[in-house]
């Protein structure tokens, strides 16, 4: 993960943590330290930034060979070479269902509920 920050991102930083007053120039020998935590937010925000909700493909496109476009975009994954379902419906919603190769796969259970909800 390759992060870049501006010079204005480390000087608001600097503010924000009080090493400086709004304006003034930050000193070398701090710079080190605000690049520092902007970095470890910068990872802790992450996973929440690959978190989106689930879209709906506009257009799938399954070429001869087994490559897959899904809005126009090469499919990132690899892809088993298996049969695939595809399910056509000209009134609606259609489907396609595809096998995905995993180095790993983990499930996690889920919390058991109380039972008053």
């Amino acid at each position: 993960m390759q992060v870049q920050f501006t010079e204005s991102d480390i000087r608001a930083k600097a503010v924000e943590l009080g090493l400086i007053q709004d304006g003034d120039e930050l000193p070398r020998h701090q710079r080190s330290k605000v690049v520092a935590v902007l970095l470890h937010e910068a990872a802790n925000a992450s996973p929440k930034k690959t978190e989106r909700e689930p879209q709906l493909a506009k257009e799938i496109v399954i070429q001869p060979g087994g490559a897959i476009l899904v809005n126009g975009e090469p499919f990132p994954w690899l892809i088993a070479k298996q049969p695939m379902e595809i399910g056509l419906n000209p009134d609606g919603i259609s489907t396609v269902r595809l096998t995905l190769l995993a180095e790993a796969v983990q499930i996690i259970k889920p919390e058991p509920r109380p039972e008053s909800e």
